[in-house]
């Protein structure tokens, strides 16, 4: 079925729940806005089923509807080689051939099965050093990211292999755990000396909210220089517009180092799909001679990233679950007495976007903070990108987390999946994060739980 059709026929019957009550929606609406149950604000949905991730905003205009519908197709589009009648221009070298296979069902990718393709993942590579925007030196032949496919006639640029090795420990209560720390083989001609830096696709929904953070509300909570004496010195990441030829404050991606939802869309059908566009219209492959680096039309136009666009501005953000359950709040304490609140700010309220008024004035609770933190050495990936060191990574936000399992059948975390469990994501915390985790070790086992039990309800 036409996805436009069927997201519309979902939508009219995902009112009419609303209407009669939602099946799949396990809380009653709301007494009071004050917590952080409406994650999103009025942009908020009670749908905690698999299709959580994927719904329009509720307080969409029907006219903004109906555009964040006309993006939802384009975001599902597949392209491939041309000449074709519908999406050519796939390639030359790729990772992906749609949006959706990479972002699957609006959520998180994962690492690929032993021996698998990358899929829901990719691999920034550079050269040490910056090119003339302060950004990672792309590898001379290659870009800034390896692209493990190509079409007929081409050959990728290189596979990836993942190893892991077990790392056992013991909590002072005598509880053991493992961790697995992988370890990331490129084979083909990219150079030996590349810095390589794995990276799974993150959820697309609730970005415009992100967006329309104001960013002195962002920067009023960095202290670079750890002036408090917390611990905590988390830092903004400065990085270029292309389109206003301007460093600006990063918010996206792992490393916060992408300014603008415009920005990613454009540099994922560029890097992912070898999509050309006017905001990139040369092929991301630089110097490699089987490549086209010429300035040619672009494959796509500024309209269809536009539409990618708003479409992942206007995606809901699922709300709390369990919220009202003893140990779900229990958790909620801990979340706090052990410090995470500190990097994974409960609160925000955005600011106006006068293009799309059902951002503004949002009260929001992304748990982030949208900051670069030294995650210590053993998450480091030893790639500089911008201001971001190799040991830092942007905070990652924490709603719709608990729905991963549900959404995207998984539950691999941090930015390579290394993380099998919440649990693990959080033993995997040191440098700035090492305290918080020392605490949490140091709760008895059913403290433990409870505190894993609100992040499930987030």
């Amino acid at each position: 079925m036409n996805p436009v059709f069927t997201k519309i026929i979902f939508c009219t019957g995902f009112c009419l729940l609303l209407l009669n009550g939602c099946k799949e929606n396990t809380n009653s609406p709301v007494e009071s806005v004050e917590d952080d149950i409406l994650s999103g604000g009025e942009m908020t949905t009670y749908t905690s089923g698999s299709s959580a991730f994927s719904l329009p905003a509720p307080n969409l205009t029907q006219e903004n509807l109906d555009k964040h519908l006309l993006g939802d197709a384009q975001f599902e589009q597949k392209f491939v080689e041309a000449p074709a009648d519908v999406n050519p221009g796939l390639g030359p070298l790729f990772n992906n051939n749609s949006c959706i296979n990479c972002h699957v069902s609006d959520g998180r990718g994962r690492p690929p099965f032993p021996g698998g393709k990358l899929g829901s993942m990719l691999i920034r590579i550079s050269m040490p050093g910056a090119d003339e925007h302060n950004g990672p030196n792309p590898v001379p032949g290659f870009g800034a990211q390896l692209q493990d496919k190509a079409i007929f006639g081409y050959d990728a640029e290189g596979t990836i292999t993942i190893t892991y090795t077990e790392i056992t420990g013991n909590y002072p209560d005598g509880t053991s755990y493992i961790l697995k720390k992988p370890t990331y083989t490129i084979t083909g001609s990219v150079a030996g000396n590349v810095l390589l830096s794995p990276r799974v696709a993150p959820a697309v929904f609730g970005l415009g909210l992100i967006e329309a953070i104001p960013e002195e509300a962002i920067i009023a909570n960095a202290d670079e220089n750890d002036l408090d004496g917390d611990g905590i010195s988390g830092k903004p990441n400065y990085v270029w517009n292309y389109k206003t030829n301007s460093f600006e404050l990063g918010r996206f991606g792992w490393k916060a180092n992408v300014p603008t939802l415009l920005q990613q869309t454009a540099g994922a059908y560029n890097g992912d799909m070898g999509i050309t566009s006017p905001f990139f219209p040369m092929e991301n492959c630089h110097t490699n001679s089987l490549c086209d680096t010429t300035n040619d039309d672009p494959e796509i136009s500024e309209q269809t990233l536009e539409a990618v666009e708003f479409y992942i501005q206007t995606l809901a953000v699922p709300s709390r679950r369990d919220y009202d359950k003893p140990e779900v709040k229990r958790g909620k304490n801990l979340f706090k007495e052990v410090g995470c609140n500190s990097c994974h700010i409960t609160e925000f309220k955005t600011g106006i976007n006068s293009k799309i008024a059902e951002v503004s004035n949002q009260k929001i609770h992304p748990y982030s903070d949208f900051l670069l933190h030294d995650m210590g050495d053993k998450l480091s990936d030893n790639r500089p990108d911008y201001d971001a060191t190799g040991n830092e990574w942007r905070t990652a936000p924490l709603w719709g987390i608990g729905l991963v399992e549900i959404v995207n059948g998984h539950t691999f975390f941090l930015h390579d999946g290394r993380a099998t469990t919440l649990e693990e994501a959080i033993l995997w915390h040191n440098g700035e994060g090492k305290k918080s985790k020392d605490k949490f070790m140091r709760l008895s086992k059913s403290e433990r739980g409870a505190l894993i039990s609100f992040l499930k309800s987030l």
